[in-house]
């Protein structure tokens, strides 16, 4: 693993980005991308700018070899002026990102056919901060064959269903011409990001159609925009996913399979999100480049997608304790065999009637995503709601978690055994340390459920007594 950290240091070490999240440690270098953190993206208020660049990716063949290359062939905003840290920090950056567009390797030929892809990857700085790229790969217009490109967006916000309703608007206009993509990205570069629920109007101007007026709407439920559970569900039955989310709870290895970058994509984003309010702090490629698959082998916990082609070379690696996901086939081609056995079965069994109750009423990817959330976010709030009252604070404000207490108090033993293991990960170390800096649990979807499901306590108490 020594030479795969010096490959990513010296190719993909990149300062923050101006224009991006507040500068105030400028000089930290971007962690190495293989401990990204997609799912767990800042929850944006609104009023930010929607992108930092728009690149267009393509494959050049290299000198006197017959593999290619992807190099960056369009590029907006071109940034003139720019100070020399400045620069060289967008010469990093710009370098790094071709390597997740075409993660699939050099080797390429000429296509009249391709299926196109949406997908997305993120390099994340050393304080959290993001850098998001939303990809569309596609077989550009013409006759003849002809090598994909992918139409990349930058951005410090994740949401992913916006952004592909905006890689759609590229897409349309690229048809016509690069010219005519312009004004469009200019418009929404001018554009305030929208606050949860609320839309942003575009007017835009396309030769032979006239003038159009594009609506972008972000979610109302923020935690839950930068997600589709509609591939997982797709790809694996509900105990299957249970037992993904139980390993990931433990924070262990795990592997997705599949052909397609657009299915790794979104379906290590909605087992990552699964987590939530917990964040994976690990390491998280949602689709690792052919260069990097010897992360396989990192003794420490991750979570990546592979795409099928390298199924063997990933199956040839030395690896211990493994959930290896076969999304092709919906099936584990490895595990480590407690994976049944890691969660409470009571709530276990909760959650499977939750997923399975209703399932084939929904219509919308917003009505889907709330049905697979919500059993995972309420046994979170079963096993860990009860945290604010066992945090102690000081004088001043500053909070001590008191883990003994809090575990205790859990009258099922199944309960305290599983809540014993999950404290001592750092999903909940991490979430544990922002609550003891508050002196408020936050106001969130998490603090919402917490409350609902203490009134509904309150209520069961009275009910219970009648009965006696």
């Amino acid at each position: 693993m020594d030479g795969l950290g010096r490959r990513l240091r010296a190719s993909l070490r990149l300062k923050r980005g101006h224009g991006g999240p507040p500068q105030d440690n400028s000089g930290e270098a971007l962690k190495e991308p293989e401990r990204a953190q997609e799912h767990s993206l800042p929850n944006f208020a609104g009023g930010q700018h929607f992108f930092e660049y728009l690149l267009v990716v393509s494959l050049k063949k290299k000198r006197s070899e017959d593999d290619y290359e992807p190099i960056i062939t369009y590029q907006f905003p071109k940034r003139e002026n720019l100070l020399r840290g400045q620069q060289e920090e967008e010469e990093r950056l710009l370098k790094a990102i071709p390597l997740f567009c075409f993660p699939d390797g050099n080797e390429w030929a000429s296509l009249t056919e391709y299926p196109r892809e949406t997908f997305s990857f993120v390099l994340t700085n050393v304080d959290g901060s993001r850098k998001i790229g939303y990809c569309r790969r596609l077989l550009p217009a013409g006759p003849g064959p002809r090598l994909p490109k992918v139409y990349c967006i930058i951005s410090c916000i994740g949401c992913f269903g916006l952004f592909s309703k905006i890689l759609d608007e590229v897409e349309k206009r690229h048809q016509i011409s690069m010219a005519v993509i312009y004004p469009f990205m200019q418009g929404l570069r001018e554009a305030a990001f929208p606050a949860p629920g609320k839309t942003v109007t575009l007017k835009s101007f396309i030769p032979d159609s006239g003038t159009e007026f594009i609506s972008l709407t972000r979610p109302l439920d923020s935690h839950l925009e930068h997600v589709d559970f509609s591939s997982l569900l797709h790809c694996l039955s509900f105990e299957q996913i249970l037992q993904i989310f139980a390993s990931a709870v433990l924070e262990r290895k795990i592997i997705f399979l599949a052909e397609g970058l657009s299915t790794l994509s979104q379906c290590i984003h909605a087992a990552a999100a699964l987590l939530y309010p917990f964040s994976w702090a690990h390491t998280y490629i949602p689709v690792v480049p052919e260069s990097l698959l010897a992360t396989v082998c990192c003794p420490t916990p991750f979570m990546v997608g592979v795409q099928m082609r390298f199924q063997q070379e990933v199956m040839d690696s030395p690896m211990e304790e493994v959930l290896l996901v076969n999304l092709c086939e919906g099936t584990f081609l490895m595990s480590v065999g407690d994976e049944k056995d890691i969660l409470p079965p009571k709530l276990q069994d909760d959650i499977l009637d939750s997923l399975g109750q209703g399932i084939s009423e929904l219509k919308t990817a917003e009505q889907i995503n709330e049905h697979v959330s919500g059993p995972f976010v309420q046994f979170f709030v079963k096993i860990v709601g009860h945290y604010a009252s066992y945090i102690k604070r000081e004088a001043n404000g500053q909070g001590h978690f008191q883990e003994r207490s809090f575990c205790k108090a859990l009258t099922s033993k199944t309960n305290r055994r599983f809540v014993k293991k999950f404290v001592k990960t750092q999903l909940f170390s991490l979430f544990i340390q922002e609550a003891e800096k508050s002196k408020n649990p936050p106001a969130g979807y998490f603090q919402q459920k917490i409350l609902e499901y203490e009134e509904q306590k309150k209520q069961k108490k009275p009910r219970e007594k009648t009965v006696k």
